[in-house]
């Protein structure tokens, strides 16, 4: 596969990332991660596996009527079957019960993902917040 593609795959594995938890497609969100990826900066504490993750994400998300996630232009290094990303976001979120109150979050995403068996998973995952608004 040359580096075109793979670059394409792995920008499709955040798009995949962002669609399946604005559609609250949990199948397809998980999907995005190996079995033992760790996750940092999104919780108190790291996160360790993709149950744990999937299993904290589901909790979090439903304290909103809705997201949009929005990625910025996606900066990778592909490395044979490894690759980092920078990937910028601004997420929105719609609080529930809460007549159209809103926090948005302006994040980037430091991520390391692997191909396993011809796919590339998320691998290590970590936010780095650069600011939030709610209004």
């Amino acid at each position: 596969m040359s580096d075109f593609e793979d670059r394409i795959l792995v920008q499709d594995v955040m798009l995949r990332y962002a669609a399946g938890l604005d559609d609250q497609d949990y199948a397809m969100y998980e999907s995005c991660f190996t079995d033992d990826v760790e996750v940092i900066g999104m919780g108190s504490s790291t996160i360790h596996g993709v149950t744990e993750w999937v299993t904290f994400v589901k909790a979090a998300m439903s304290r909103y009527e809705a997201t949009q996630h929005m990625l910025g232009p996606q900066l990778a290094t592909i490395d044979g079957d490894k690759a980092t990303t920078r990937t910028d976001l601004q997420a929105r979120h719609y609080l529930k019960g809460q007549q159209g109150k809103t926090f948005t979050l302006w994040a980037t995403y430091f991520t390391e993902m692997v191909r396993i068996n011809g796919e590339w998973k998320i691998k290590k995952h970590r936010l780095v917040t650069r600011g939030s608004q709610t209004e």
